[in-house]
């Protein structure tokens, strides 16, 4: 992993969605010091925005513990399919399907294949985002507004409806929301927005699905190097991305996803829903 001597980044920008295989410096997405112990063995996931940054990490870690994945994403194919390959070095079994999960047919479609696939449904990780920056909220058109609820929060219901006459007892969901959940963003605010919502569609999902033993909790990442820095933001500002955490640095997908195994193990949290990990380089939140 980095340290704070080797904090920042080049200046880039890209288009959204974003191409992992053209970051400067690539995100690191695999710990080699990470062994895996089978905490999810023969289980089957479903991961959203799985072609890349935190999506990759969670599916090749969830490899690493012997899980299968099936990795949803809009249209990015080359990293979708570096992705797959990380993930069958580890003997486990990738799916990649693509399409836009605002729309709720497509959704549905992502469960169904999932299951004419791999026969169960077992961890369901709604974790694909996308966020535009508005300098002034006035300039915050109606269009960007919905574009980024229907992908941000809409996905989730859409995704999780679908799911979870196939997830049984001891099943878990994990969703992404992010620390600006918590501290807010002036220039991001239809983003923090949805973010908040997760918040709360995580608690209220976990007191829905408590009887059934279905888990649902959360991870709220700090600044983390991925493909969704260089298409949201200027150059400039992507040099200094980060920086401002107490270890001075963005984190790497790589270090947030053992919070999602941890999440999506039924051996390590089988005690644990409702609740919100926090990896974000040090920022406290005490909600």
């Amino acid at each position: 992993m980095p340290t704070k001597e080797g904090k920042t980044r080049p200046p880039q920008e890209q288009e959204l969605p974003g191409i992992e295989s053209e970051m400067r410096p690539r995100p690191v997405a695999e710990r080699e010091d990470y062994p895996g112990s089978g905490k999810l063995r023969d289980r089957v996931a479903v991961i959203t925005g799985g072609d890349s940054g935190i999506g990759r990490a969670v599916a090749i870690a969830f490899a690493r513990e012997g899980a299968d994945v099936a990795i949803v994403y809009l249209e990015e194919h080359s990293d979708a399919a570096e992705t797959k390959a990380s993930v069958e070095k580890f003997g486990r079994h990738c799916v990649t399907i693509p399409g836009n999960i605002q729309d709720e047919a497509f959704c549905k479609s992502v469960i169904s294949r999932t299951i004419e696939t791999f026969g169960r449904l077992d961890i369901l990780v709604n974790n694909a985002a996308e966020q535009h920056e508005t300098s002034n909220f006035e300039d915050l058109s109606a269009e960007q507004l919905e574009r980024t609820f229907r992908t941000n929060i809409f996905s989730m219901f859409y995704l999780t409806r679908a799911a979870l006459p196939h997830m049984p007892r001891g099943a878990a969901i994990v969703n992404t929301t992010s620390v600006t959940a918590y501290r807010g963003s002036p220039h991001l605010v239809d983003y923090a927005a949805t973010k908040g919502a997760i918040v709360a569609f995580t608690r209220s999902l976990a007191i829905a699905l408590a009887d059934r033993g279905i888990r649902v909790n959360a991870v709220a990442p700090g600044p983390i190097w991925t493909p969704l820095i260089p298409a949201s933001f200027k150059a400039e500002k992507v040099e200094e991305f980060g920086k401002d955490t107490l270890m001075g640095r963005p984190g790497e997908p790589a270090e947030v996803a053992p919070s999602y195994v941890f999440l999506a193990s039924e051996l390590d949290s089988s005690y644990i829903t409702g609740q919100v990990l926090h990896p974000n380089g040090g920022e406290i939140h005490n909600t």
